[in-house]
């Protein structure tokens, strides 16, 4: 029958285990955070207003070619009316691209 073997209790020690270093500052990093989040929204919403003006632009101009569209065979007061209009939509576009 085998023996068990002798084991020498000094061989095993407990290390404990060395502390977590915490983040730096979590305030600060909270600061930081929600500065970037701030300026990535001001850079979009900036964006959604320039995009904003283009399709102001591309509307009131569908909506013109679509008037003049629907109209098959216009007289003189359909062009005429179809033509201020037009002026208008120039007009309301000079106004919203001016700065």
């Amino acid at each position: 029958m085998a023996t068990p073997l002798k084991t020498d209790q000094k061989l095993w020690e407990v290390v404990e285990e060395d502390p977590v270093p915490a983040s730096p500052a979590p305030p600060e990093r909270e600061r930081i955070d929600v500065n970037l989040l701030a300026l990535g929204l001001k850079t979009v919403s900036q964006r959604f207003v320039a995009a904003l003006v283009n399709l102001f632009t591309l509307v009131t101009m569908a909506g013109a070619w679509f008037l003049w569209y629907r109209i098959p065979d216009p007289n003189v007061y359909q062009i005429v009316s179809l033509s201020i209009f037009a002026a208008f939509v120039l007009a309301a576009n000079w106004l919203v691209r001016r700065k």
